[in-house]
This record gives C-alpha cells, structure tokens and sequence, in this order.
C-alpha cells in the first residue's frame, strides 16, 4: 500500500506510487467532454473512473456532510464523491478524488478544502484530493498537467463542443432512434484511439476531424417540422450536469423540444481573459498578461476553426467569443467576472439573437452571481426583446423536480402561442419623449 505522505501544511499528497496503485474518482459535468478527457487522462498513465450516479442519495450525502448554507452545485459534487467512496464498489484505501478548481473568486475554487473537509468529518480522511487547475495550485508529486495531457484536454473541449453543438441538432429530428448518441460514441473512441497514436493532435489534422464529424451527423437521416428551440444557461455545473438539472435536455426532448447549450470553448475563454482583465484593472506583471493573451489567442483560433466548420456543414454554429464580448457592452463591465459574470447575460443575448428566444435560466442556491447576472438581467432583457421568453429555474436540494417541470412547461406553452419563435428577436427602438413644459 502507498505510504502517505503531507506537505509541510498538513496537506495530504497524492504521489507517484498513488498514481500506479490508486483510481481516481471523477465527476461528470458534460457526459461528452469528460467522457474524452477521461480517456486522455488514462493515456498518461491514470486509472480514472467517471461517476454517472443520479439519485436522492447523493443530495442527502451532500447535505450531512456540507454545511447547508453551501452553494447547491458543491453539495451535489461532494456528495457524490463520498457517496461513492461509501457505496462499496471501491477500496477507500486505493481511491483519489479528482476535482477541477478555476482560482477564481467563485465558492468553485473553495470545492477543495469544503470536500477535505467533509472527508475528515466522514473519517475519510486518508483519501487524497487531486485538484486540476491552471494557476499552480494544490500540486501534486503524482499528478501533471503535462503540454501533450493539455492539448489533448482542449482539443477534447473543441470536439466535444462540436459534437454537442450538430448531435442537439440532429436528436429531436433523428429517423433512428438512438443513431445520434451511436454516432457519439464512434466519435469518441475514434478521438481517443488518434490520441493513443500520437495523431490528431495538430491544428490541421483537427481541422479534418471536424469537418469528418459534421460530414458524418449530416449524413443521419433526419424528419419531422422544426421544433421549439429552448437554450439552457445557468451556472456551469447546473447548466451541464444531468445530476445538476435533473436531465433537463432529456426532459426538453420529451417535451418536443429542441435543446440549444452554449459550449464550454467560451467559459474556458472568459476564464483566460478574466486574468488580463485583473492585469488592467488591478496591476500586474506584464509577462503574465502577455503569457495569457497568447493562450486566449490559440484557444480562439480552435474555436474560429470549430465554427467554421459548423457553417460549412450547413449545421447553426454559435457565435465567437468576441462577438459574445460585444453584444454585453452596455449591459455588464468586464469588471462583473465572478462565477459566469457577464459571459452568461451574453449567452442570453446570443440565443435571442440567433433566433432562440426560450431560454431556462438554471439558478443554483448559493450562487449570488449567477443570480445577479442571470435572474437579476431578465428584466432588462425582456424590455429590450420583448418577444423573449425566459424563465428562471431554482434548483436545491429542496427544490422538487415536479414543480420545475411545470415551470417550464408554462414557458413552451407561452413558445407555442408565440408564432414568431425562430425569428431572431429585434431590439425595442426608444422613441425620445417630448418635456412636458409648465405653462
């Protein structure tokens, strides 16, 4: 058995025999994306296990073991780590707990201490957490971001996009039941197999990929009347997780709907410029901003090549970063960068703008910016598109699923009576009123 071994805080490591003896325990946000990076992370050299559990049992191991003034998204993904620990399937004594940590001023970046935490008030304490995060924090001597363990962690990200982007285009009109979710899989295990082969990983070759992947959704055979489409935003856990949401993309399936998720490229990219915006905002080594602008311009690059390829396939393609950037000017500062900040008011004013004027805006307790920036600008939204159509959704472990069910339903029964929902939706044009002069 591995010896265990602390820093000189008292923080338990997870070290290179680790890495040879233990499996990792890892979460699931977007089914598609992790699914890719689990596969990379075992190519160098992990045993990694991505958990899909979904029932009451993780909320209210959540809820014993996190302080219940905690955000929703922390109990959920806490609470699903130690509920699996404790179902039996694992050797507590040959598990780590993976766990992704932005560094941000968002209760995100606190998941780690919440969850050693919980693990010491569980007697779990002997389990090692692996924290992955670009800004140097919590290392480990057994766990490395290495450049090859990066690239093909965002170019995961690229594909993974892609793919959720045409496949949620392709599932509601699919003739095949199944043929879409058939023709991820492929996909999936066709990437990875590039990737163990050391191919697929220039720029050019990924280029091909996505342009083969489109090739190959276009190809399904499709039927049926357009359906209502429903963009889901929200805080990025809820907004992904199937756990989070409770299948709530499964659930708009069901309801004849067309879901339309803004991809995980944009937060990645808002998450790199945030840290030049503190250089302007705050002061900073110019070296760093330089560094980060590099970074945010490849990432770019992937992202302009993606979409790219969505139009040549004749699939809708989301807009870029930058335009995302533009269409919030008059709304929120660069400044408003906590939790989604102003990235998730621009993914509103994207849908409405592209044509996607239903929107559930997913609203996890505990997460104050989320509702600023989400709740709190629906208002504003609403005055300025008046043919939007968006409806905020609370998700607790209080909150039943029956009751936001409903909630939405009301919001595709207003869609339907609105025979205009695929038109792009047109700003209000302020008529200047005339002074009222005093006679």
């Amino acid at each position: 058995m591995a010896k265990l071994i602390y820093d000189e805080t008292g923080r338990l490591l997870f070290t290179e025999e680790m890495k040879k003896e233990y499996t990792l325990l890892m979460p699931q946000m977007l089914p598609v994306h992790f699914s890719m990076m689990q596969r990379c992370l075992e190519l160098h050299g992990y045993q990694v296990d991505m958990l899909t559990t979904n029932h009451r049992a993780i909320v209210d191991t959540g809820l014993k073991y996190v302080h219940n003034d905690t955000c929703y998204p922390a109990l959920l993904v806490i609470g699903q780590l130690i509920e699996a620990v404790q179902s039996g399937k694992y050797d507590p004594h040959k598990v780590g707990l993976l766990i992704t940590q932005t560094g941000g001023g968002c209760r995100a970046s606190n998941y780690i201490h919440l969850l050693r935490k919980a693990l010491a008030r569980a007697g779990l304490e002997y389990i090692p957490v692996v924290s992955v995060n670009l800004s140097g924090l919590d290392k480990n001597p057994g766990f490395r971001l290495s450049l090859s363990l990066i690239r093909q962690l965002i170019f995961s990200m690229m594909y993974g996009d892609l793919i959720v982007q045409i496949a949620n285009q392709c599932r509601p009109y699919e003739v095949d039941p199944g043929a879409t979710d058939a023709l991820i899989e492929t996909w999936i295990n066709r990437l990875v197999s590039g990737f163990e082969a050391g191919k697929g990983l220039k720029f050019s070759a990924m280029v091909q990929n996505f342009d083969a992947i489109a090739a190959d959704f276009k190809a399904l055979p499709q039927a049926g009347e357009p359906k209502i489409r429903v963009g889901v935003v929200g805080e990025i856990y809820i907004k992904y997780a199937p756990l989070g949401n409770n299948n709530l993309e499964a659930f708009l399936l069901s309801e004849g709907a067309e879901p339309v998720v803004p991809g995980l490229t944009d937060f990645i990219i808002f998450k790199i410029y945030n840290r030049d915006v503190d250089v302007d905002l705050y002061g900073g080594k110019w070296i760093k901003q330089k560094v980060v602008r590099i970074f945010k311009r490849y990432v770019e690059k992937c992202q302009h090549a993606m979409i790219a390829a969505i139009e040549r396939s004749g699939f809708r393609a989301p807009e870029p970063f930058e335009s995302l950037h533009q269409r919030v000017k008059g709304y929120l500062g660069d400044g408003n960068k906590m939790g989604e900040g102003w990235l998730l008011t621009a993914e509103m004013l994207e849908l409405i703008h592209s044509g996607t004027n239903n929107i559930v805006c997913t609203q996890p307790f505990g997460c104050l910016p989320n509702h600023v920036v989400g709740k709190g600008m629906i208002r504003r939204l609403k005055d300025d598109y008046p043919t939007s159509n968006i409806v905020a959704i609370d998700y607790d472990p209080g909150a039943t699923k029956i009751n936001q069910e409903n909630r939405i339903k009301l919001m595709l029964a207003n869609a339907k009576r609105n025979p205009g929902h695929f038109a792009p939706a047109a700003p209000v044009e302020t008529v200047p009123q005339k002074k009222s002069v005093a006679v």
